[in-house]
């Protein structure tokens, strides 16, 4: 792509836009950045893109400056469909994000992750295996750093592993990883996708550009994962709890790679059934790199997890907090709960997705959750969903701190409280960090016998 004289709309001044900027900026781009909600943050970044010859848009301007500008540069955080890409779609002109602009600069040896759940963990992990292996990888992505940030210092003989939403996925198109894995794919962002159809398509997309000398990890056991199979050029490398598949398997207690041993699950310091499937996907991509299988095994064992997800805060008065801000969805949420290993209070809701609750509700009747604190924007369409499924034991409340503090009071000695909302965080958040950490603060906020 040539800069110089071409003109980019940036859309949203995210980590990934202000990145995004910078890189168009650097390469003698005309560049126009937009963001409809300008924070005291946002302020201070628009100071010094202008300072680096950007041209600030506001509200009033936008039709004007987008009819200049030859590219839009979109947000994952802003729909297709929404009116500034519809703009820019019906005049003929492109539309991209941030990890499309990266993709057609990278270097290095790219492995994408994709899924409903278990991306974040899966890069951590891979990302931990491959640095203890003694190559240079870089995490990167939809996990907070932007792969434009990492684009021009990785070489051709490091290793990106790259987080990618279905958000992303709107506007990528360019990227060929050599692995591409898919942890799973249950319901999620219906409100943004319509229906199912529409989100297993975005997923799928992954793997479309992989040739016959690449690979396809998929979740055997996740019927659509696996499916998606017959869609690809790419050898195609299954991880399974259930069966001893071509790839990565669970069996007898240990985890195997076509036939070799790699590690006991009790040996692994976090636990769940989620993580099992996690350990599995990085074992499989280790085996395709051919990576030290000690190393890797060794690395697999002593990661700790990522934050926000199935996280312990503290122990107060013999209760234990446990932050899943992260389990945004009805599945992340009832695997949360089911790694429970004692009774247990789950603080739900937010802002809805367009998510089915009634299998959360059912699933909750067969788990260590004697107690649901339900609150957020969704929480009478959660109330709904409680009572048909037959799930009594529930409190109702309209906002987060009024939610945690009577959890705090209905949890009991040798019970833990579970911040597992199933909803997104945007009814009263920034995002599920912002919502982890308050979460935080109120819990350590409690005193010892006095709450």
């Amino acid at each position: 792509m040539f800069f110089k004289g071409q003109r980019f709309f940036i859309a949203g001044m995210s980590v990934s836009g202000e990145g995004s900027a910078r890189f168009l900026l650097e390469r003698g781009a005309e560049v126009y950045v937009y963001d409809d909600v300008v924070s005291d943050n946002i302020a201070k970044v628009y100071a010094e893109l202008r300072g680096l010859g950007a041209h600030i848009v506001t509200a009033e301007n936008c039709d004007a400056a987008a009819e200049k500008c030859d590219i839009l540069v979109l947000s994952p955080g802003i729909p297709i469909d929404t009116a500034l890409p519809v703009f820019f779609r019906k005049r003929g002109k492109a539309i991209i994000g941030e990890e499309e602009l990266a993709a057609l600069y990278l270097r290095a040896t790219a492995v994408a992750v994709t899924g409903t759940n278990g991306k974040t963990t899966t890069v951590s992990m891979l990302n931990e295996v491959i640095n203890a292996c003694g190559q240079h990888s870089v995490a990167c992505g939809n996990n907070g750093n932007p792969l434009i940030r990492e684009v021009e210092e990785l070489s051709f003989n490091d290793f990106a592993v790259i987080e990618i939403s279905s958000f992303q996925l709107e506007t990528l198109t360019s990227l060929r990883p050599h692995i591409a894995v898919i942890t799973n794919i249950t319901e999620d962002h219906l409100n943004r996708h319509y229906n199912m159809e529409n989100y297993i398509f975005l997923k799928s997309k992954l793997l479309r550009n992989l040739r016959e000398s690449e690979y396809a990890v998929l979740n055997y056991d996740d019927p659509i994962v696996r499916g998606l199979a017959k869609n690809t050029k790419a050898k195609v490398v299954y991880f399974s709890i259930q069966s001893r598949v071509e790839g990565a398997y669970f069996q007898d207690g240990g985890l195997y790679y076509n036939g070799e041993k790699y590690l006991d699950v009790n040996e692994m310091s976090i636990s769940g059934v989620h993580n099992v499937y996690n350990a599995l996907a990085c074992i499989a991509a280790a085996g395709i790199l051919g990576l030290d299988k000690r190393l890797a095994a060794n690395a697999v064992c002593a990661f700790k997890g990522v934050s926000h997800r199935i996280e312990k805060i503290r122990e107060v008065n013999g209760v234990t907090y446990i932050d899943d801000s992260k389990g945004t969805n009805v599945d992340a949420a009832l695997k949360a709960a089911q790694a429970m290993q004692e009774p247990t209070i789950i603080l739900l809701g937010g802002k809805d997705k367009g998510e089915d609750y009634a299998p959360l509700f059912h699933g909750l009747s067969s788990s260590p959750v004697v107690h649901a604190v339900i609150y957020g924007e969704n929480r009478f369409k959660m109330l709904n969903a409680a009572i048909k499924a037959g799930f009594v034991s529930f409190s109702l409340c309209s906002e987060f701190n009024t939610a945690v503090r009577l959890a705090t009071f209905i949890a009991k000695p040798g019970q833990s409280v579970l911040l597992s909302p199933a909803s997104a965080s945007f009814d009263g958040f920034a995002n599920y960090e912002e919502r982890g950490k308050a979460f935080k603060e109120i819990v350590d906020g409690i005193n010892e016998e006095n709450i």
